[in-house]
């Protein structure tokens, strides 16, 4: 699966995060340092690392990785023209980050795992207030009993 994820990152450019999101995502800045990691596991640290990180947070601050920069709030017209000048992809990880992207009609497609626990609570990262009209792109079940959804915006934009 973690090859499969790597597959996905790599056309990312530049991930957009949210504090929290970034502060696990960071350990990929040193992860190559750790002894005995698999290929599939340095790679993601490569792909992580070779892109461009913009963390949105009032409260951070310093940067634990390179190729990355603060932002204290997140501004959809600014997003809209980085995604406009972009060669590469842009993600977005973190749940309230994502719900701001959504709402802002930012978000091309959205990525899905499905992952047989239940734990009950948590954050969520599709906002109460939109509506969106899916196009589903590609399924794929993993051996774990995971699912990857991969859905398209029908507009390409969220519509409140």
């Amino acid at each position: 699966m973690h090859s499969f994820v790597n597959d996905l990152e790599r056309p990312v450019g530049t991930y957009l995060y949210g504090r929290r999101m970034y502060e696990v995502m960071v350990y990929w800045e040193t992860a190559h340092t750790v002894g005995d990691q698999s290929p599939i596991i340095r790679d993601f640290a490569q792909i992580w690392q070779a892109a461009d990180k913009i963390v949105y947070s009032k409260t951070l601050e310093t940067v634990s990785s390179a190729r990355t920069r603060i932002e204290r709030d997140f501004d959809p017209e600014a997003v809209r023209q980085l995604k406009a000048r972009a060669e590469r992809d842009l993600s977005v990880g973190g749940p309230d980050l994502a719900a701001q992207a959504i709402r802002a009609g930012l978000v091309d497609e959205l990525h899905l795992f499905v992952t047989p626990i239940a734990v009950g609570g948590g954050k969520q990262s599709l906002p109460d207030d939109v509506r969106l009209e899916l196009e589903l792109l590609d399924e794929r079940r993993f051996g774990s009993g995971v699912v990857h959804l991969r859905y398209r915006t029908r507009t390409g934009r969220a519509a409140s």
